[in-house]
């Protein structure tokens, strides 16, 4: 899934590092002549490519970025209670992951962009990456919560 970069950090041996929309570091290195990626040896280099896409397989597997903290959740919903905007395609916002956390019953969980379509359990939690389109459908009596999750909040040193 193209991810727009939206700063660069460097790793713990000095490599540089692309923050991706969605919260995943990247590796950008310029090794020649296996990657040519001149731009990354400079600030001003960098910084012209901010915005600029990168593939991020990570989204692509559902996998919620490492740092990234629980900062609310919605109440339980049941079949009856589940609003008719969660049935639908939606998205969360730019850097906002959720998991869809089944406590009773199964739910379908559909995310067309990335062609999943599974049934959520208690066995079974839903990862929703942010921007991507998905709906949800009970498949029977059934209770689910959604907790959001965000970049932590930047310590001033």
């Amino acid at each position: 899934m193209e991810r727009p970069i939206t700063r660069f950090e460097t790793d713990g041996e000095g490599d540089p590092l692309a923050i991706l929309s969605c919260g995943h570091p990247q590796h950008v290195r310029h090794n020649p002549p296996f990657i040519n990626r001149s731009w990354v040896t400079t600030k001003q280099g960098r910084h012209s490519m901010l915005g600029k896409t990168l593939n991020c397989v990570r989204c692509d597997k559902f996998e919620l970025p490492d740092s990234f903290v629980a900062y609310k959740r919605t109440p339980v919903f049941t079949e009856e209670s589940l609003p008719g905007a969660l049935r639908k395609d939606h998205s969360t916002k730019v850097g906002v992951w959720a998991k869809i956390i089944v406590a009773e019953g199964k739910l379908r969980y559909r995310v067309p962009a990335l062609q999943a379509d599974m049934e959520l359990s208690q066995d079974t939690i839903g990862i929703v990456v942010p921007e991507v389109l998905h709906n949800v459908e009970p498949l029977g009596a059934m209770r689910f919560f959604v907790e959001f999750y965000k970049a932590p909040e930047k310590q001033d040193a």
